[in-house]
């Protein structure tokens, strides 16, 4: 029995459980929020609609104890309210530490022991701050870091080709934030080393990469919050934690090398982070990632 926890019912995580119940992907969801009435309206929309989907899920707005047996618990909480037009994710950082700690006490209190995947940004602050609230192995607290960078940087590349999105191959690693970098070395279209493709064509690399790193606020901008691409991630890693994949997929996760929270590829099955997986990175592209861990350190040792 397939058991999700979902702490913070805002517009992500409203999608998230939306795409939960849609795609069948677990039988029991717990539902977590301040808000408890509208949790609660949210909950009945989602009942009303399982009528017409092929899948049953058991949903419904609890309590932490009710998280003790979860497998998974999603922390979508956050306060996108906070950021302003063409700003940073770290707007958010002082109004979600709070919270982080309260999620944190209530989750050691119930001496839960699943796996958790945190959307909370600053995403690789959070889950280093996740990492020592918890009484937890570093291995089960995932965020979803660089996944939805990587996705938006192969839909630049897509654009680009004219192909599908699924055809590109390869990671923006660092920081889900300002210090991320497409490591175009790993990126492949067809078996082919896209810089090769770039250069046949004449593609500005620096364009499609910023395009990828701003490609949250060229929504946000406009719409006013992010939530169907972060949903999309959110629930991919999830399904890969459930299934047992043993899957190679990029994320926020513990590297011991750095002492921190970094999104790289890594290997995820059911006991979270299983292996960590080495890239054949540039001298220019290594440094970059080091720059980038820097820069989390910085705001960790900022706001602590």
């Amino acid at each position: 029995m397939r058991k999700v926890g979902l702490i913070g019912y805002g517009h992500v995580g409203a999608t998230v459980a939306l795409d939960i119940v849609q795609g069948g992907f677990a039988d029991e969801l717990v539902i977590i929020d301040k808000d408890r009435k509208k949790a609660e309206a949210e909950v009945l929309d989602l009942l009303d609609a399982l009528a017409l989907l092929p899948f049953y899920v058991k949903i419904y707005v609890g309590e932490y104890d009710d998280l003790a047996t979860a497998d998974i618990v999603l922390s979508t909480l956050g306060h996108i309210e906070l950021i302003k037009p063409g700003g940073d994710r770290f707007t958010e950082l002082k109004a979600n530490i709070p919270e982080i700690k309260e999620v944190s006490e209530q989750l050691n209190r119930i001496n839960f022991k699943g796996i958790l995947i945190a959307t909370t940004n600053p995403n690789d602050v959070i889950v280093n701050i996740y990492s020592q609230l918890l009484n937890l192995p570093k291995s089960q607290i995932i965020g979803t870091g660089t996944c939805l960078d990587t996705a938006r940087m192969k839909a630049q590349v897509s654009r680009a080709l004219e192909i599908d999105a699924r055809s590109v191959e390869g990671y923006v690693l660092g920081e889900h934030g300002n210090s991320q970098f497409t490591a175009w070395s790993t990126v492949r279209v067809g078996g082919q080393s896209f810089l090769e493709i770039a250069k046949e064509k004449n593609l500005n690399l620096k364009d499609l990469e910023e395009k990828a790193r701003q490609g949250g606020f060229a929504v946000f901008n406009t719409k006013g919050y992010t939530n169907v691409a972060i949903a999309a991630a959110t629930v991919s890693l999830m399904n890969l934690v459930l299934s047992d994949a043993k899957n190679i997929a990029i994320c926020s996760h513990y590297d011991e090398n750095f002492s921190s929270y970094i999104s790289t590829p890594a290997l995820i099955g059911k006991n979270g982070i299983e292996a960590l997986i080495k890239l054949p990175l540039t001298l220019e592209e290594e440094g970059k990632l080091k720059n980038s861990v820097v820069e989390i350190q910085e705001k960790i040792n900022y706001f602590s």
